[in-house]
């Protein structure tokens, strides 16, 4: 990442940081700062977050490993990263109309994770995301070996799972990521 690069990021990065303190009241910037600049390499998963409109934000610190959580804060499903089957496994066995790519391969290759269930609604716990779109979440593998997978959204005031097959893909559906750091 060239300098230029690395210091919009973290621009971007403390303004929404400071924007939306009820995400992370009891954290400081200035610490998750300190531990992006002891891992740099954490700053190309998060301008690829960015450059997706995922918009990212710390919304937690797990003192057990010491590691700020960046999760895909975007009000709606991130638009750089809808219309993708769930996973490389499905992509291959579609036949025709195929998507552009995969949920979780695309998110390998940014350098994050798939959302869990459990993920996505502790983020919905700290603001209201997905009401027009749906996010893929990571898929049990009793559930993806039977061809199937899950994604949610909110509607309603509620949150919901939903199922459908693993290769199926929709304007509306992408997938919302997390990078420890």
């Amino acid at each position: 990442m060239k300098t230029k690069e690395r210091k919009d990021l973290l621009s971007a990065l403390k303004a929404r940081f400071e924007k939306n303190m009820s995400r992370h009241r009891e954290i400081a910037w200035t610490k998750v700062q300190a531990k992006l600049e002891e891992k740099p390499q954490a700053l190309t998963s998060l301008h690829a977050m960015e450059a997706t409109g995922g918009e990212p934000d710390v919304i937690s610190y797990d003192k057990e490993t010491g590691e700020f959580v960046f999760c895909d804060c975007s009000a709606e499903s991130p638009m750089g990263r809808r219309s993708l089957c769930y996973d490389g496994l499905a992509l291959k066995s579609r036949k025709e109309n195929k998507p552009k790519g995969s949920a979780v391969e695309m998110a390998a290759a940014m350098g994050m994770s798939l959302l869990t269930e459990k993920q996505y609604r502790q983020l919905q716990t700290i603001g209201v995301f997905d009401t027009k779109t749906s996010s893929w979440v990571l898929t049990p593998p009793d559930i993806r070996a039977l061809g199937g997978a899950l994604f949610c959204d909110r509607r309603y005031g509620q949150v919901f799972v939903y199922h459908n097959g693993a290769e199926s893909y929709y304007a509306s559906r992408g997938f919302r990521g997390c990078v420890a750091i």
